[in-house]
């Protein structure tokens, strides 16, 4: 199939390399130019890089505009597909090819809507993450669904892992859409309003750790913020600290949350939700890492006790 491509990031080298080991023709990449926004610069390989090392033409550009839409229409596309676009595109583009413009989003839509959707999911305790290949329509992530692939969510899994195992979804999951496409045996399955969840952009304060939070959802927030993501963040007799590494504690404690109480496990258990009534469990900080960027475990570090905070 003749398929322009619009992506960015490691998403979109991904779908670029499956479109171009799959054989299909692509005339035509649109991608974003290089930026240092905090989440633009994670996974960030190039769709530019790749597109020139195989003489594919580029468009660099932030947004669908109308120089955009003519360069489409000229390249005559038999279909779209977008993989990690950052703004919006417009009605004239999604139905301008014949096969209309498919996007790839990573989560089990309607499910997991909006931004970030595999964060949010280990945060937010989902058991799956995936890949939903859908049709683009004015309404955010809502088109009808043609493939869907899951995996679950493991009881260690940290964010960063959850991205690359559903970034290797992309080609298998993008063949068959071409394939059922290019066959005229799609099946498109219409979203459920009714089960769709939205999560926003995330920005630094989604980092900072709030102490009212039950120990199991601050446990699944660390994992969930790994290397390179911007790390769960706390305050510590006036310093910024990063949480590494930190598990449930195995008994219940009481006090207020937020109070380093004890040692348990090698590491410091922090007091959580409801902790004055001495029924929960609490956060064991194994590994942390302060402003200078030195690691500590977390027995040694708060030898001396005391409290963390959202501020300094």
């Amino acid at each position: 199939m003749r398929v322009v491509f619009f992506g960015y990031q490691t998403w979109g080298v991904k779908t670029l390399q499956a479109l171009i080991d799959l054989g299909h023709d692509v005339p035509m990449v649109v991608t974003h130019p290089t930026s240092t926004e905090s989440y633009k610069a994670i996974f960030s390989d190039s769709v530019e890089e790749l597109a020139q090392a195989h003489d594919i033409p580029v468009h660099l550009t932030m947004r669908a505009d109308h120089e955009t839409i003519d360069l489409v229409k000229r390249s005559e596309p038999d279909v779209i597909v977008v993989n990690s676009w950052y703004t919006r595109m417009t009605d004239e583009l999604y139905d301008l090819p014949p096969h209309g413009t498919l996007n790839l989003h990573d989560s089990l839509l309607p499910k997991g809507t909006g931004f970030s959707p595999v964060i949010w999911s280990l945060i937010s305790g989902q058991s799956h993450i995936g890949l939903t290949i859908h049709r683009m329509n004015a309404e955010l992530d809502a088109g009808d669904i043609l493939v869907q692939r899951s995996l679950s969510i493991g009881p260690d899994d940290t964010g960063t892992e959850l991205v690359m195992r559903g970034i290797d979804l992309i080609p298998g999951a993008l063949d068959e859409a071409l394939t059922a496409l290019e066959a005229g045996t799609a099946q498109w399955r219409p979203q459920d309003k009714a089960e769709r969840t939205y999560f926003h952009k995330r920005s630094e304060r989604d980092s900072l750790i709030d102490w009212s939070w039950p120990a199991e959802d601050l446990e699944r927030l660390v994992r969930a913020l790994s290397d390179p993501y911007p790390r769960a963040f706390t305050f510590y007799r006036g310093e910024r600290i990063e949480v590494l590494e930190s598990k449930v504690s195995d008994i219940r404690y009481g006090g207020t949350p937020g109070r380093v109480i004890v040692q348990e496990g090698g590491g410091a258990v922090v007091c959580g939700a409801h902790a004055h009534r001495g029924g929960n469990l609490g956060l064991v900080i194994t590994r942390l890492r302060t402003a200078d960027g030195v690691e500590h475990g977390g027995a040694e570090f708060f030898r001396r006790g005391g409290y963390l905070t959202t501020g300094v």
